[in-house]
């Protein structure tokens, strides 16, 4: 595949502290840009990150036509490049697009420009756990028209962004009761941006109360337990794992399915189903809640502390061994390529 490439003539990876790193902040030298007009996608190019023109009628401003995903690139102590499940992630944005009416990007562009643009930017990478370079596809509306349809143009882009490991300190979480992520026939399956913006305003009133994130709950009762802020959730009530089941309310998220695969192969029983609040408080009080945790790509497994609903306050005790630290070594192990990928999880760049 032609890819046209214009480098930048002087890098500024020497300006950039990667001991001090704000996660998302920082972007490498390039980017990948591939535009779709006249029904079809076209050439992609790799150009110098940096502002881009749109014109303030361009419909994503006014109907948010955009997808986007999440994935990292790490590099072993060998110096070689690996990306984590990159076919479930196109798979995904594609997904996405056809719920938003976006037209769906060839896998040829995905993959060849995405290995084209780490590969020129190799030196972002950094070895060592913990380091990595975030990877944020998406697609926007770009046709200059506010009429209420969806575009004939759009452009798919590749940002990048170095990273440490992510830590969110200690989280405590709000069991939804009023407020809701997504609705039975929405677009919550979807990595649509607007699904991100509409959280941000309640999440904001449980921080004002001292937590940190939000334990989403069905929009149609507020029985069922969901998803936590932006990452699927599990629970290990006693020693069994479970987790809510994908709908089109809930994201398939890539971390959630490898842990699901790996708990099964571990010997560790997992529940694929609805778990209601009342059932997550009867355990608390039973003293049979033990772990709370969520999955992303951002930090991999993320324990939560405690949790309130209404006014029901529990904070999970501490215990040895946890799931959550388990799964989050045997995934870490298979993204940096320090034990074997019996999956073909892990994909040389």
């Amino acid at each position: 595949m032609e890819i046209k490439i214009q480098q930048v003539e002087t890098s500024k990876i020497d300006s950039i502290d990667f001991n001090n790193l704000s996660f998302g902040k920082v972007f490498t030298d390039h980017m990948l840009v591939c535009s779709y007009s006249n029904g079809e996608w076209e050439s992609p190019e790799i150009i110098p990150y940096g502002p881009m023109t749109f014109e303030p009628s361009a419909r994503v401003f006014h109907y948010g036509q955009a997808v986007f995903e999440g994935m990292k690139a790490y590099k072993d102590d060998q110096g070689d490049i690996f990306l984590f499940r990159p076919d479930e992630s196109i798979k995904r944005l594609n997904i996405s697009s056809e719920r938003m009416a976006i037209p769906a990007l060839p896998e040829e562009i995905f993959n060849e420009g995405l290995k084209k643009l780490l590969k020129i930017d190799t030196a972002w990478i950094k070895k060592g756990e913990g380091n990595s370079l975030y990877i944020r596809p998406f697609v926007i509306a770009t046709e200059p028209a506010i009429s209420a349809s969806p575009s004939n143009d759009y452009k798919f882009i590749v940002i990048c962004s170095p990273a440490q490991s992510y830590y969110a300190g200690e989280v405590r979480v709000v069991v939804a009761d009023k407020f809701s992520r997504a609705a039975s026939g929405g677009v919550g399956y979807a990595k649509a941006a607007g699904n991100y913006a509409s959280q941000f305003y309640p999440t904001n009133l449980v921080q004002n109360e001292g937590y940190q994130q939000i334990i989403w709950t069905d929009a149609n009762t507020h029985e069922y337990m969901e998803e936590a802020g932006t990452m699927n959730i599990f629970f290990r009530i006693g020693d069994k794992l479970i987790t809510a089941p994908i709908s089109d309310r809930i994201l398939d998220g890539i971390t959630r399915k490898s842990i699901i695969q790996l708990a099964k192969d571990s010997g560790i029983e997992v529940e694929v189903r609805g778990i209601k609040v009342s059932e997550l408080k009867e355990a608390a009080k039973q003293g049979e809640l033990k772990e709370i945790f969520g999955s992303g790509t951002a930090a991999v497994v993320n324990p939560i502390k405690g949790f309130k609903h209404k006014d029901f306050e529990y904070e999970i005790p501490e215990i040895a061994s946890t799931y959550a630290s388990f799964f989050k070594e045997k995934l870490i192990n298979i993204q940096y390529n320090n034990s074997e990928d019996t999956y073909g999880w892990r994909v040389k760049i």
